[in-house]
């Protein structure tokens, strides 16, 4: 649904990305990761054809960018980054000129597009406000509208909940969800939870190169070399360490924070592909020791990114 093959773009000497590839099935809501200036931006910009690329091309809905850009405009809905809205206008006003703009001409047409839209994006309490009056929250509702008016089959946003407030961050990331399915989406951030609670799976960018695409839980265990298994555990603190280490995949045993008198905290480092946990616990039952507490701690999207995305 929507294909990126070897995007290159300069702008004068300065590389903005770097042979850029990967693909998002039809329905996939993707994230596009990376810190600012990482040529998130520009990679949008190409693929709704307000950008022309150095090398490469890209397809939306089966059409080419440079063979056909008029197609692909109209397979897309595009939220940029700075909301193209005419604050003077009325809400219902906007969508009508946004109407016409993309040629929907007919009344009765107009009525229903806009009727439609309105209730799936939540905006029937202030279809009849001015713009301007609205929070920023119900302004992002109304990007994201304009850009629904014609039921595009792929929906590309960028940086969709920048300078919201947590609620209206979590309206917008459940509207998001809700257009999902029927269409594709594509969206941009620098904001790792929004990715990691709203995609499916994403595309990490740094310095305009793709260093790594998948879900976060296949990124996990790709850039984890161990599980990591957390142990509160009541004993003598040697006898633990060298009953665990004596079962076969543990790596090793550590000490991380005393609790109180013969009750401390373990992190036992084990091979990624094994589950240990019932061989631990019952070592630790069995040489009477005590066992307090046990779990896997998961390696978050934060930890994945600053590991990918940094130098160190």
């Amino acid at each position: 649904m929507v294909e990126a093959k070897n995007l290159t773009k300069y702008y004068g000497k300065t590389k903005a990305i770097e042979d850029v590839s990967f693909y998002v099935e039809k329905g996939e809501i993707v994230g596009l990761l990376g810190p600012n200036a990482a040529g998130k931006t520009t990679i949008m910009r190409i693929l709704t054809c307000f950008l022309t690329p150095d090398f490469g091309t890209a397809k939306i809905n089966g059409y080419d960018i440079f063979e056909n850009p008029i197609a692909v405009q109209k397979s897309i809905g595009y939220l940029p980054e700075k909301n193209p809205l005419y604050e003077e206008f009325r809400v219902d006003e906007f969508l009508n000129f946004v109407c016409e703009l993309k040629g929907i001409m007919k009344k009765d047409e107009k009525v229903k597009r806009i009727s439609k839209i309105i209730e799936e994006c939540g905006l029937s309490d202030v279809k009849n406000k001015l713009i301007y009056k609205l929070s920023k929250g119900y302004k992002q509702r109304v990007g994201i509208a304009q850009s629904l008016i014609t039921d595009p089959p792929v929906l590309i946003l960028d940086e969709p909940t920048i300078g919201l407030d947590p609620k209206q961050i979590i309206e917008t990331r459940n509207l998001i969800k809700n257009l999902s399915g029927k269409r594709t989406i594509l969206l941009s951030s620098h904001i790792l939870p929004e990715i990691s609670m709203t995609c499916e799976r994403v595309i990490i960018i740094n310095e305009g190169k793709i260093v790594a695409t998948d879900t976060v839980e296949n990124l996990t265990s790709k850039l984890k070399g161990v599980k990591e298994i957390y142990l509160e555990v009541e004993g003598e603190i040697e006898k633990i360490k060298n009953a665990i280490s004596e079962i076969s995949g543990v790596k090793s045993v550590n000490v991380i924070l005393p609790i109180k008198e013969k009750i401390n905290k373990y992190v036992v480092l084990t091979d990624k592909e094994k589950d240990l946990r019932k061989e631990i616990s019952r070592k630790i039952v069995n040489f009477g020791f005590g066992l307090l507490e046990m779990r896997i701690e998961e390696m978050t999207l934060e930890d994945i990114f600053l590991k990918l995305t940094t130098k160190e």
